[in-house]
């Protein structure tokens, strides 16, 4: 009968275990958490915008996340691939749209070309860039495609 208990117990468990591990589901709404402050970048001899992000952004710097939205391959060749909140086709950058909704994907490893406008759920780690003005502000770094 213990042996039971302790098989039950342990069933009774994996839920838990795997919610522990599951990434943490971010919205386009999470990532407007940001400022923008022009700083002097002696380097490009030039005036850059600098993000200031804010508490919930930087509260999910380093976590596991998971975000939906548009691919948008900006060099295959290079496994160059952006994801954005709004769809190519219907200029991703116009209207509304700004720097914090695109995000730079780092594939852990990629196993097919994406298409444009492709629909996906891509969960990594969520990383946050101050300093590289060839990169977005934000980046999911060991990204996979969630099924």
């Amino acid at each position: 009968m213990k042996k039971y208990a302790v098989i039950i117990s342990f069933l009774a468990a994996i839920p838990f275990a795997v919610m522990a591990y599951a990434p943490i589901k971010i919205t386009w709404e999470n990532l407007r958490d940001v400022t923008f402050k022009k700083k002097w970048n002696a380097s490009e001899n030039m005036f850059v915008l600098e993000p200031q992000f804010g508490a919930k952004v930087n509260a999910l710097k380093g976590k596991e996340v998971a975000l939906t939205g548009y691919m948008i391959p900006v060099d295959v060749d290079a496994n160059y691939y952006v994801l954005s909140a709004n769809p190519f086709a219907s200029c991703f950058f116009c209207g509304q749209a700004g720097p914090e909704s695109v995000v730079s994907v780092k594939f852990k490893k990629v196993t097919k070309r994406f298409n444009t406008d492709d629909r996906l759920t891509i969960t990594g780690v969520f990383t946050l860039n101050t300093d590289d003005i060839n990169e977005l502000n934000y980046i999911i770094d060991k990204a996979e495609v969630e099924l």
